[in-house]
């Protein structure tokens, strides 16, 4: 395993050959010129193309931020990462079409509803099983245990079925879960502050005193979402995201354990998570067909005028989405326990067996991670796009290139790698029609791995 993560790693240097450096030098003049004289030229256009740019990079940079995560801990390309995309975008689209909504189609499946409630029951009860199973072997037997943790397990996949078969009730079938994980949250929150200055505190403590208080919060959440079906779109977004994590943590779970295991060359795990890649784009055309599709106006669809450029405040959204995303990540890497074992496993996943980080569990909480930012990353797209069924490969693409652009495997990187991506698109577009934009992006990425292989920010 050694081994792999240090080929994996091992991006090539700088080319040794006379001049490089003075060739990378002038490329990279020559870019900070061209954007500085079509600055110059018009600046309303200018600043409409560097909002356009730094809109589509914040995609590019939740993408390569996930990305980042998962392949600096296992050392390997996920390609199922961008299939995890598509899931987003198309899962918003699957909850928000039928006639009770007012559309013309109904794509609600029954046998979609049973895979992804099997799906989501698989996962809470690994999840159970993984944490509950060392407490309770003492005391109960396999049959008793597994009883225990099949009946909760099924419970949430009925549950599941029965959010993704009425839709149009999504905000009232919802709540009690709105309602309880802000209960959890107004819990857990109060605990990690008093935690942070106070590091014996006990959680059963905090909970004694914010019991009430919580439980009255999560009834008035879970109250007012009941209330409102406008909440409808951006419950499925939450939905939609959960899901795709929970396709990402069955992958794993199911799938890349056993190959992992047993694969002598990453290269096994990437053309095994190919296949899966063209499998779920094939299951999507199968049952959405292949036309593009159209997600619901969200808000901020009408634009401002601003300096001559016209603005949409869900692009000022959907940057904002990004830079939280990174620092919610970035919080959770470096304050937390759990990050200290993801940080762990990258470096040498052998000893941090050793020392008793329970591996399994933690990269499969990163594949979790990692396929929600992707989900995110989807749905925005399709807000400002729209969807189909193999837009998770180019999403895919675009945020391997900006985490190549930003230093692969360093967090910091991978923010700063999507912005630049999307305004170099952005711009490199001034003068030529829009199709030139994947190709400026792919030039961008041989120009990186010709000159600057480890990247903006290279990871220490």
């Amino acid at each position: 395993m050694s081994t792999q993560r240090n080929s994996a790693r091992g991006l090539p240097q700088l080319l040794n050959i006379p001049g490089t450096r003075l060739l990378a030098a002038v490329l990279a003049t020559a870019v900070i010129a061209y954007i500085a004289w079509k600055i110059g030229q018009s600046p309303p256009q200018a600043l409409q193309f560097a909002f356009n740019g730094l809109a589509v990079g914040a995609v590019y940079a939740l993408l390569a931020i996930g990305f980042t995560l998962v392949y600096s801990t296992v050392w390997f390309f996920d390609l199922y990462y961008g299939a995890a995309a598509g899931l987003g975008a198309y899962g918003v689209f699957y909850l928000r079409t039928s006639p009770a909504l007012g559309s013309r189609a109904d794509v609600n499946s029954i046998y979609v509803n049973a895979v992804f409630a099997a799906i989501v029951a698989g996962v809470v009860g690994w999840t159970l099983h993984t944490l509950f199973y060392p407490r309770l072997r003492g005391r109960f037997g396999p049959n008793a245990i597994a009883l225990l943790v099949g009946l909760p397990a099924g419970a949430v996949g009925a549950y599941a079925g029965v959010i993704l078969s009425y839709p149009a009730f999504i905000h009232l079938t919802l709540s009690p879960a709105v309602g309880v994980a802000a209960a959890v949250a107004a819990v857990f929150i109060p605990f990690w502050v008093i935690q942070s200055f106070s590091p014996n505190v006990r959680l059963s403590r905090v909970a004694v005193f914010a019991g009430l208080p919580a439980a009255l919060i999560g009834a008035a959440c879970g109250y007012l979402v009941s209330g409102a079906p406008g909440a409808g779109l951006y419950l499925s977004w939450a939905v939609s995201c959960l899901l795709a994590g929970c396709v990402g943590l069955a992958l794993y779970r199911g799938l890349y354990v056993y190959m992992r295991q047993r694969a002598r060359s990453p290269l096994i795990m990437l053309v095994a998570s190919l296949g899966i890649l063209l499998a779920i784009a094939a299951f999507i055309i199968i049952v959405f067909e292949s036309a593009p599709r159209p997600l619901p106006d969200a808000f901020g669809s009408a634009p401002w005028k601003i300096a001559g450029a016209r603005i949409k405040g869900f692009n000022v959204f959907a940057i904002g989405v990004a830079l939280a995303g990174f620092a919610i990540l970035w919080l959770l890497l470096k304050q937390t326990s759990f990050g200290r074992a993801v940080r762990a496993i990258g470096d040498d996943e052998e000893v941090s067996k050793v020392v008793g980080i329970n591996t399994t569990v933690v990269i499969a909480a990163v594949f979790f991670i990692g396929a929600m930012y992707a989900a995110l990353a989807g749905i925005l797209t399709g807000h400002d796009t729209a969807v189909q069924p193999r837009m998770g490969l180019l999403l895919l693409l675009k945020g391997w290139i900006a985490s190549v652009v930003g230093g692969i495997g360093n967090l910091y990187g991978a923010i700063v790698g999507g912005f630049v991506l999307g305004v170099v698109e952005q711009f490199g577009i001034w003068d030529l029609a829009g199709e030139w934009k994947d190709a400026i992006a792919f030039i961008l990425l041989i120009l990186f791995l010709s000159f600057w292989p480890q990247g903006l920010l290279p990871r220490r």
